[in-house]
């Protein structure tokens, strides 16, 4: 997955300045993103503060290591199954 130009304080402080008053055509211009950008980012960190993005990363990070680690020990399950399998 492609690394964001924009870490999550930059992303909560451009939807801060969005709850401000400016319009979103206005913040796209001003920071180069595209429309589809700033909605995804608005429904993902959308009245988030960045402690909560912060634990929201971790969370995901570990959300992942977790599935990597479930899908492993199912390979290797399988594997044990087919191999006794065989022997019998």
């Amino acid at each position: 997955m492609r690394k964001s130009r924009f870490s999550e304080e930059q992303i909560i402080g451009i939807l801060k300045e969005h709850q401000a008053g400016m319009s979103a055509a206005e913040l796209c211009r001003k920071h180069g993103i595209s429309d589809a950008t700033f909605y995804k980012w608005r429904s993902k960190f959308g009245g988030m503060e960045v402690s909560d993005a912060k634990r929201l990363k971790g969370l995901e990070d570990e959300n992942r290591k977790l599935k990597k680690l479930l899908a492993e020990s199912m390979l290797d399950n399988s594997t044990l199954k087919e191999m006794l399998g065989k022997n019998f």
